[in-house]
């Protein structure tokens, strides 16, 4: 399996769902990091579930316990190793399908690639578990991109049909980043939080699941980042991004509807700010062939609906080679996009800081 991140940053993660724990490798970061491990765990825990029923009733403490590349609190420059323990499988849940196609799940795919030995318990090294130590890293990535001035920062854009609103694409400030971060339900207008609770209720009730989007930003960022062609940053990001399991779309900037605009509506105009080349606006999203160009670095992620749903749904047995039907059961979020949030800033912050490099100065 290819579950490394390459870059000046190399991230590898490892285990699977219902295995004995998770991890990651981080090779390649500065030395001399000063990390505070308060705000690692705050970070991660904003993926953890939550209480109010718009998630999965699994709990981990997802306690990370790093093993190589830190001491006293500080990056020594060997790989940062940590391992994160499972505690709370249910592996009985999966013995009854264990043969059976999940619908819009990786379980045929993988059973034909790997000839049947993978796990499949919780989906195994396929299963959005996994973004626990990929929350790691990117708590990490993040804090040594702060020290250099850089923020980045994500809320959910939508889910289903219920709308928050979006990100100013210039005027984005690290107050605005702090302020959704510390909010229990990340979304910009704190009034459409309960209708989006609301919906995903309502999907829980009625065996079902929804989707939506994530809009992630990238403040600080200085011209001159990144590569042409397969080197850059939009391409190292959109790379990285399909390794949260749910993702099925990206966009930079003003994205797919830059297709319905004119040149001269798409087009963002330069202009001198004392020192500081700037664009009047911001449909190219910070990133100029694949380079930065100081705006802020501006993304859209969507996210499919969970795939486990109890509902009856037509699959195949794959040993059998023949039709079935699949009920399943277990603890699955009814929507994944709230926790999502900080994935998406990991996978952000991890593919800046590897593009960046691990020079102290920019």
């Amino acid at each position: 399996m290819s579950s490394i991140f390459k870059g000046n940053i190399n991230v590898s993660i490892f285990g699977e769902s219902h295995g004995a724990g998770i991890g990651v490798v981080i090779d390649g970061l500065p030395a001399g990091e000063k990390i505070d491990m308060q705000k690692v765990l705050h970070f991660m825990k904003r993926r953890a579930p939550k209480s109010d029923g718009t998630s999965t009733y699994r709990y981990e403490k997802d306690i990370p316990e790093v093993l190589s590349g830190m001491l006293d609190g500080v990056t020594t420059g060997a790989p940062l190793a940590a391992i994160i323990r499972n505690t709370d499988t249910k592996s009985g849940d999966y013995k009854n399908i264990s043969h059976l196609a999940r619908p819009a799940h990786a379980d045929y795919t993988a059973y034909i690639r790997y000839d049947g030995f993978n796990d499949i318990k919780g989906g195994g090294h396929f299963s959005g578990r996994l973004t626990a130590p990929l929350c790691f890293a990117g708590a990490i990535c993040t804090q040594i991109l702060s020290h250099r001035g850089i923020h980045i920062g994500a809320h959910i854009k939508s889910i289903y049909d219920v709308h928050d609103d979006s990100f100013d694409p210039i005027n984005i400030s690290h107050d605005d980043i702090e302020a959704i971060r510390n909010r229990n339900f990340p979304v910009i207008n704190e009034k459409i939080a309960d209708k989006m609770k609301s919906v995903i209720l309502d999907a829980r009730n009625n065996l079902d699941s929804l989707g939506g989007v994530i809009e992630c930003c990238a403040i600080g960022m200085p011209a001159g980042i990144g590569s042409p062609m397969f080197s850059g940053l939009e391409n190292i990001i959109a790379s990285a991004i399909f390794a949260i399991p749910a993702v099925k779309g990206i966009e930079f900037g003003a994205g797919f509807a830059s297709s319905r605009m004119t040149g001269s509506e798409n087009n963002d105009e330069f202009y001198i700010d004392g020192d500081t080349v700037k664009t009047r606006t911001n449909n190219h999203g910070g990133i100029l062939g694949g380079i930065s160009s100081g705006m802020p670095i501006t993304m859209n992620v969507a996210f499919k609906p969970t795939p486990s749903i109890a509902r009856p749904q037509h699959t195949i047995d794959y040993q059998k080679s023949e039709d079935a039907v699949i009920e399943i059961k277990g603890r699955h979020d009814p929507c994944i996009v709230p926790r999502a949030v900080p994935c998406v800033e990991s996978v952000m912050g991890i593919s800046i800081l590897s593009s960046i490099g691990s020079s102290k100065t920019l």
